[in-house]
């Protein structure tokens, strides 16, 4: 799973679609692996537009990553070397094992070859 994904992923249950602390999941005990991508500057722009930054920063901690500055970058355009940061941690980091906890009903998703599993239990399926 991306690093990148982690902006796109909610927790499955109902009851927790409009609550504040179902986004972003909680990453624990993941295992990291970096996979080169050729680096494409302007994805990395395009999809900058589309992030919530805040969450990138919280998984991004989750991840033992403290390195983000707390405002998404301006003119990143003009910047190519947090491009090339943002693109290893967006693009190249894998989340190969792991854990998503959601923090409103702390329901657990598990992360096993790179492949999130967001099916529920039944009791919380309906």
């Amino acid at each position: 799973m991306k690093f990148l994904t982690t902006n796109f992923v909610r927790c499955a249950v109902k009851s927790c679609d409009a609550a504040e602390g179902s986004f972003p999941l909680k990453f624990q005990n993941c295992k990291l692996e970096l996979e080169e991508q050729d680096f494409d500057p302007n994805f990395i722009i395009s999809m900058l537009e589309r992030l919530e930054w805040s969450a990138i920063i919280k998984v991004a901690k989750d991840l033992g990553n403290e390195s983000l500055p707390a405002q998404k970058p301006e003119n990143i355009d003009q910047n190519e070397a947090m491009l090339k940061d943002l693109h290893s941690l967006l693009m190249e980091t894998q989340i190969t094992e792991g854990e998503m906890v959601c923090g409103n009903c702390q329901h657990i998703y598990y992360i096993k070859n790179s492949i999130a599993s967001f099916l529920l239990p039944p009791h919380l399926a309906k």
